[in-house]
């Protein structure tokens, strides 16, 4: 009798074309694509364009591939939907097809999330994950401690990309403490594991971003919940919550004034902003921008003001003295469904709840599942949808490059390896 392994490579005709070395040689592609979302440089684009060829030649000659993307089929469609709509609203507000740049980076990972329907070494590929994680950390570091940059920003741009590297090093942090709670390996890899997780969290720590930072808080939590009830380890759970915490009160006395200022200022801004007389400061600038944000909505509730036309709005606001002109520099409103709701209406909210609704439903059912092999790509879906749902409160994290790739890659890829593992799972049992 074949085994369900010995299946699947048939099913994708991979005894012929995908040798031991190939599948290894993805895998590690695979591994360097949240390095290479945070790097500058034309050879960032390499491991993007041969997973791209790959996954074209799979989803084109496999049908195997091509079930396990009918299995992930809501995920798909609603990453698909991303792509579509602000192309119908760019054609319908006649703008130029510059605004088109980040939504088609979709089409992209659509197309490399077929990779994650070959049996790909996954261990590599979460050590992959960690020790980038420990690398990035270490450039904060770095950055904080060596050059004296008060808030660390990464290899790609400059103090502005914070925020969204913070968002890149708290989703490594995640998937490494999926891999410390749950995967049986050897005392080095969970090591390292271990480490990646540290060296993240501290990292975007270092980053002072405070989005990012309180909406891996919950994250982390629910991530927690969910080991302490399906490993009934409720004691452990507490204490590690408990160093988790002290640990990073510890950590945050590096920076302790910087950022507990930037903590203690978001009350009395709150309190004292008047969008006419003192929207200064990033709270109160926030506060601005959503309000402009409301405004575009109730105006232009059906269709938005066009995609990535938040600011040509907003400038156009304070020219007729009806928002602070604290904001007119500023060309998204920090905050994703806000801007959803005001650059494209009702349908561009229903789009970004959408992308972020059905991939947390597809990821929770099948949390369920009794093996490690499938729960902790789903827990990983899970936790990440989640972090970006709520960072997206505060921030835009479409917007930004960095977040926007490492989200639909991750997704998408995650969605098909659930696919890959669930339908090999049913050749198994009509075996």
């Amino acid at each position: 009798m074949k085994s369900t392994d010995t299946l699947w490579k048939e099913g994708l005709g991979m005894d012929e074309k995908w040798s031991a070395w190939q599948l290894g040689l993805v895998s590690l592609l695979v591994a360097l694509m949240p390095l290479s979302f945070t790097v500058s440089g034309h050879a960032k684009a390499l491991p993007s364009v041969l997973l791209l060829l790959a996954g074209l030649a799979l989803l084109w000659r496999h049908p195997a591939t091509r079930r396990s993307y009918r299995h992930a089929w809501p995920v798909v469609v609603v990453c698909l939907l991303g792509l579509l709509y602000p192309a119908l609203n760019i054609l319908g507000h006649g703008l130029g097809w510059k605004q088109f740049d980040r939504p088609s980076h979709i089409l992209l990972y659509v197309a490399t999330a077929a990779v994650f329907s070959l049996p790909l070494r996954m261990r590599w590929v979460w050590l992959g994950f960690s020790l980038t994680a420990i690398l990035l950390g270490t450039v904060c570091i770095v950055q904080h401690d060596v050059l004296g940059i008060a808030r660390a920003y990464g290899l790609n741009g400059g103090g502005w990309g914070a925020i969204e590297f913070a968002m890149v090093l708290l989703v490594l942090s995640l998937l490494a403490w999926i891999r410390v709670l749950f995967a049986s390996g050897n005392r080095l890899e969970q090591g390292l594991h271990g480490a990646g997780a540290v060296f993240a969290m501290y990292g975007a720590l270092l980053t002072q971003s405070r989005g990012p930072l309180l909406a891996f808080v919950p994250a982390l939590l629910l991530l927690l919940l969910i080991y302490a009830r399906r490993t009934r380890h409720w004691r452990r759970t507490l204490l590690l919550l408990g160093a988790i915490i002290a640990g990073s009160v510890l950590a945050g006395a590096s920076v302790h004034e910087v950022l507990l200022h930037r903590l203690a200022a978001v009350g009395p801004e709150v309190a004292t902003y008047n969008h006419r007389d003192d929207a200064n400061g990033a709270v109160r600038e926030r506060l601005e921008m959503w309000r402009t944000a409301s405004h575009a909505f109730l105006d232009h509730p059906l269709a938005g003001v066009g995609t990535d036309q938040f600011g040509v709005y907003a400038r156009q606001q304070i020219a007729a003295g009806h928002a602070n002109p604290v904001i007119a520099k500023y060309d998204h409103p920090h905050n994703e469904y806000l801007d959803a709701a005001a650059t494209g209406g009702l349908p561009g909210l229903l789009v970004v709840l959408l992308i972020f609704g059905v991939p947390f439903g597809y990821f929770a059912r099948h949390l369920r599942h009794e093996g490690e092999a499938v729960m902790a790509p789903a827990l990983a879906g899970l936790v990440v949808v989640g972090m970006y749902a709520l960072c997206s409160l505060t921030d835009n994290v479409f917007y930004r490059t960095m977040p926007h790739s490492m989200y639909f890659f991750l997704v998408l890829g995650l969605a098909v390896l659930i696919g890959r593992l669930t339908t090999q799972r049913q050749v198994a049992q009509r075996v």
